[in-house]
């Protein structure tokens, strides 16, 4: 059995990100969850099925709150072994040309979706060094690989993340801290349901536009979070894993 991790998933009390905290706790990893709200009541979910995890408060555009969450995973488990960037803003914009976006929309969504994930790297970093390596995983989009329109905050965002990850593995390799980017697709997670205008968005052509001509699901994701922060994933780095069923090729 592979050692287990201990492991900060930020936006993990619901949708892909409570997808990927299940899936590590069930295989024995050690999650602390992080989240605007929701996070407490996450971990206990995961402990009342036989899971070691914590849960937090914590906005990842906070500096304070980024500090804390990584001080309480250490000192609740001993180690910060691996990050996954997951927080994110997305489900709950609307669809505007890019006229209509307001100035200060575009910068909360550069906040939450590309300074976040700085802040958080920067504040796991130092423990990942002391203890002689670890895991970033951002998650990232195919909206900036595709181009997608009426989102652009997003997709410039989520283009500066794969940018952002590419930059850092290269800074962090001599630390043996690899650093590497998911990219889903339009993924049915439980926020995108709450939201008929984002929910409509999966229809038959997008659908057929995929290899697999199915829609996405926060499962599709599980084991490549699972391979990129294993010990297996040891020699991977400054890469972008598009997860779309085939939607674009990289």
């Amino acid at each position: 059995m592979a050692e287990s991790k201990a492991v900060i998933i930020t936006g993990g009390a619901s949708g892909i990100g409570f997808a990927f905290a299940q899936h590590l706790a069930q295989a024995g990893n050690r999650v602390a969850i992080a989240d605007l709200r929701g996070a407490a009541q996450a971990a206990q979910r995961l402990a009342d099925q036989g899971g070691q995890a914590i849960g937090m408060a914590a906005d990842v555009s906070s500096a304070a709150d980024v500090r804390d969450m990584v001080e309480q995973t250490a000192a609740a488990f001993g180690a910060v072994d691996a990050l996954v960037n997951n927080a994110g803003l997305f489900s709950t914009l609307k669809l505007k040309p890019f006229e209509q976006v307001p100035d200060e929309e575009w910068m909360r969504v550069m906040q939450v979706n590309t300074l976040g994930p700085f802040m958080c790297a920067k504040a796991a970093a130092p423990w990942m060094r002391k203890q002689g390596g670890g895991r970033i995983v951002n998650i990232a989009s195919t909206v900036p690989i595709k181009g997608s329109p009426n989102m652009i905050h997003y997709a410039a965002s989520k283009g500066a993340l794969i940018a952002f990850t590419r930059a850092l593995a290269r800074e962090l390799g001599g630390d043996n801290i690899t650093v590497n980017a998911i990219a889903p697709g339009f993924t049915l997670s439980d926020g995108i349901l709450q939201h008929d205008l984002h929910a409509q968005m999966s229809d038959t052509t997008r659908r057929l536009s995929r290899c697999i001509q199915r829609d996405q699901v926060p499962e599709d994701l599980l084991g490549a979070l699972a391979f990129l922060i294993s010990d297996g994933a040891a020699f991977v780095t400054g890469q972008t894993l598009a997860v779309d069923g085939g939607s674009v090729f990289l």
